[in-house]
């Protein structure tokens, strides 16, 4: 159980969280706005949520997350379609939620979103990880080898 904890609890797994509750923050932060102080519908609300929110998630992954090694501006601009792409897919599944849960069987908002969003967030990752971003992967491996290293530098209590 230790080791399986020790290969989660990587530096890019932890930035990605972080990130990823930002994000989520965001996404829910805006929508609920839209929908409390707006009168938004909940889907519209959802949507500019979703979006405000994805523009963030790239511009944080990309570099503070999966260490993009992306140089060029064609590797970029794949690597941002790629992005896109990815969200546009998990957005799809985020507002069938919504409207599902939200809409169809009328559970409160926040929890509506709340739900959906940590299923869209762990899509999120292995998206990102494994689809957008242009990484070196001998430096992701080495990075990986780092954290398991200090992990293994430090005492437990």
């Amino acid at each position: 159980m230790e080791k399986i904890i020790k290969k989660l609890c990587t530096r890019e797994t932890i930035s990605y969280l972080i990130f990823g509750v930002l994000t989520t923050l965001i996404n829910i932060a805006v929508s609920t706005v839209l929908v409390k102080a707006f009168q938004v519908e909940g889907n519209l609300a959802s949507t500019i949520g979703i979006i405000i929110s994805i523009l963030f998630a790239y511009f944080t992954n990309r570099k503070m997350v999966f260490n993009s090694t992306a140089e060029t501006a064609k590797e970029k601009w794949t690597e941002f379609l790629k992005f896109i792409l990815g969200r546009s897919f998990t957005m799809a599944i985020e507002m069938a939620g919504v409207f599902l849960l939200y809409t169809v069987l009328n559970v409160e908002y926040v929890i509506t979103k709340v739900t959906i969003t940590v299923i869209v967030v762990i899509l999120n990752f292995f998206i990102s990880k494994f689809f957008a971003f242009k990484t070196n992967k001998k430096a992701n491996k080495q990075g990986s080898e780092i954290d398991e290293k200090n992990n293994n530098n430090h005492t437990s209590i």
